[in-house]
């Protein structure tokens, strides 16, 4: 059996994302209109009204409506079976009448493809996904206990990718045929409920069923925490550590000038993304805002610079995503050659410099197949740790080479008294549908990655030292499985004392997130720096962050005292054909900012949610200045703001009340200010038209 899976991350396709959705969740529903009779007509406009915040009220009863039990599968899956005989294959590709079947377009009015496909996009999802979940889990055991083949599925899941154009024909063909095993071997194996699987999957919008092997919770040594002591600003005047901060560079070698930038492929800017149809289509010399990634000269161009105009970087911590986003064409070997290059292009300009890696969810080959340590030799992934641990050993000690080559994760002391403490965060993620797959069975610690974190803060704790952590995807993000999210943002609480600030990537926008006290929410207590991606993938200019650290000077606690983004107007480079790379702002200049403790970034959070001006130019720098960024209106307002309090995953209903509650009072503010500026203008015209004379 080939255990293998696929899928996309946040900022990776959302097409790719469905594809790995449907399979699990919606695709078998591909037999016919999965709700008979009276129900369909009592739940359609359910379904398809406006789709509210997750977890509010009406959310949570659209949920419960939706009742699984009442599905025929018996009869969908004969539906299927009469769909299947009349489809026909033909050189890798369905054909047949060009009129979608009525049980089709049925089945997608009531799943509202459309509104799936934004909800897998922003993470955000609502009812849409969580019942489209239920019913497809649902009938996929159903169909997979009724004695179908893989090959069926296969067929199944095919014509139905094809048919809604979820993707080109090649890449729904191969990406569903790298998927089939995984999803097939683990419905054989489950015992858990429709209900349980998609809660676990999707979140709070789907209820959170009972389960023991999802509520499990890390052991704590005997050891009382730490009297609480608020942290003090740094001292002025003291040394600082300068560190360099490079994520998600996606270095595309077959990045093409003048390719078809606007193909209907995850990845595009390539000699066979097919032709372009107008010159506005061509892709730029130093890359494209459209979904293309990095051609080498401009990762080239952006590390001289730093060379150049950096010459006293300490170290660096660089916090993956490395080979692009054409997922369906990748291999082992193609990914092992992309970290090899990228490396190579670190040594180039960063000779002697200290670098302290971390693994991105796109290194393994297919993207996101990170089973756990017990799964071995081809079907697991020790392959890439066994690569990473020959690589990553030019710049880290031999100790830490048997957790690399475990779970890619590793512990290192930078220097006395401070330790950097590199973590795999594809064990978290709900979207890496081969981890999830396994966890399903069984989701307790993979690889055992936080009790040995904890193992190592207990270390640091009684040596005195202070914790840098590292990672790819954030812990807050939606990307990060609740349990696992929730277990770590505990031990970030029982340590804070130690842990002084982390460091992840994976959105690739330029952001934080915020942890507060888990008994005192208003107390906030650590902070996570998002840095900039290199890629311009999607819309944005390519970046770097720098911090400044406290150095080397007794009682030092590591703290970030300032830092800087960068970037290179990608518009402005294709225009005249040079790049020109700038400090974008400084954190504590910018936002006139006091110090860089947690306790400040949580004050410019509620200073935002009141100053529109201040949150315009958070804006700008979240999406790194680029002129092909989106607009953000007062609900995408008072998102991202939660995102910003959101250091634990999936618990928004906590984390985004108070900051939701200020925008909205805000925004009655305006309008009674506007309203009532209005009536005094008119009132003072009125009163001098009838005095004129």
């Amino acid at each position: 059996m080939d255990l293998q899976c696929v899928a996309m991350a946040s900022r990776s396709s959302p097409k790719m994302n469905l594809l790995a959705f449907l399979l699990w969740a919606l695709l078998p529903l591909h037999l016919g209109s999965p709700l008979a009779g009276k129900y369909w007509d009592d739940h359609v406009n359910d379904i398809l009204l406006d789709h509210a915040t997750p977890t509010t009220q009406k959310e949570k009863e659209r949920v419960e409506r939706f009742d699984i039990s009442r599905l025929n599968y018996t009869a969908i899956r004969l539906e299927l079976d009469k769909g299947l005989d009349i489809m026909k294959k033909r050189e890798g590709r369905f054909f047949g009448g060009t009129r979608i079947p009525r049980f089709i377009t049925d089945l997608g009015k009531l799943l509202d493809l459309e509104q799936v496909v934004n909800e897998i996009e922003t993470s955000i999802m609502s009812s849409v996904s969580c019942n489209a979940c239920k019913a497809g889990v649902g009938l996929l055991q159903h169909y997979v206990q009724s004695g179908k083949t893989k090959e069926d599925i296969i067929k199944a899941a095919s014509g139905f990718c094809i048919s809604f154009k979820i993707e080109t024909p090649r890449v729904c063909l191969g990406i569903i045929n790298l998927m089939a095993d995984e999803v097939v071997y683990v419905v054989e194996n489950l015992v858990m409920s429709p209900d349980e699987i998609c809660g676990f999957v999707i979140g709070d919008i789907c209820g959170t069923p009972y389960n023991p092997y999802h509520k499990w919770r890390v052991a704590f040594p005997p050891v009382p925490k730490p009297p609480i002591h608020h942290p003090q600003p740094p001292p002025t005047g003291m040394p600082t550590l300068k560190v360099l901060h490079l994520s998600d560079t996606h270095f595309d070698p077959e990045y093409k000038e003048g390719s078809n930038a606007d193909c209907n492929e995850p990845l595009c800017c390539r000699a066979t993304s097919g032709p372009v149809k107008s010159p506005d289509h061509r892709a730029g010399f130093w890359g494209d805002y459209r979904k293309c990634d990095t051609p080498s000269r401009t990762i080239h161009s952006m590390l001289q610079h730093i060379a150049q105009l950096h010459p006293d970087i300490d170290y660096i911590i660089w916090t993956g995503d490395l080979p692009p986003h054409d997922i369906w064409n990748q291999t082992k070997e193609s990914n092992l050659n992309i970290l090899r290059a990228t490396i190579n292009q670190l040594i180039i300009y960063f000779p002697e410099t200290p670098i302290f890696p971390a693994l991105g969810n796109h290194e393994s080959a297919p993207v996101n197949s990170f089973p756990p340590p017990f799964v071995l030799d081809d079907y697991g992934v020790g392959w890439l740790y066994e690569e990473l641990a020959y690589q990553w050993l030019r710049w880290l000690p031999e100790s830490s080479s048997p957790t690399i080559r475990k779970g890619a994760f590793y512990s290192v002391l930078v220097h006395p008294g401070f330790r950097i403490i590199s973590l795999n965060m594809n064990y978290c993620n709900n979207k890496n549908w081969c981890v999830i797959l396994w966890l399903l069975l069984n989701s307790t610690d993979p690889a055992q990655e936080l009790q040995w974190l904890i193992y190592e803060l207990q270390n640091a704790e009684d040596r005195g030292e202070k914790v840098h952590i590292l990672g790819h995807i954030p812990p807050g993000h939606h990307d990060c499985l609740k349990v696992w999210s929730h277990n770590y943002y505990t031990i970030i609480n029982r340590y804070e004392a130690t842990i002084t600030a982390q460091f992840f990537g994976h959105t690739h926008f330029d952001e934080f997130e915020l942890f507060y006290d888990e008994r005192n929410r208003h107390r906030v207590t650590n902070i996570a720096y998002i840095g900039p991606s290199v890629t311009t993938y999607y819309k944005l200019n390519p970046g770097y962050r720098i911090y400044y650290v406290e150095g080397d000077f007794t009682n030092s606690q590591r703290m970030v005292t300032d830092h800087e983004t960068w970037v290179m107007n990608l518009e402005e480079a294709n225009r005249i054909g040079q790049p020109r790379w700038y400090q974008l702002y400084s954190a504590q200049r910018a936002y006139n900012m006091r110090n860089l403790l947690p306790e400040e970034w949580n004050r410019l959070v509620y200073k935002m949610a009141i100053d529109d001006d201040l949150f315009k130019k958070y804006l700008r720098f979240y999406w790194k200045n680029s002129v092909a960024r989106e607009d953000c209106d007062s609900e995408c307002k008072k998102r991202m703001l939660c995102d910003l309090k959101s250091g634990r995953s999936n618990d928004r209903k906590y984390t985004c009340a108070k900051i939701t509650e200020q925008v909205e009072i805000q925004e009655r503010m305006d309008w009674t200010d506007w309203f009532f500026s209005g009536f005094t203008v008119t009132y003072v015209w009125v009163k001098n038209l009838f005095s004129f004379g």
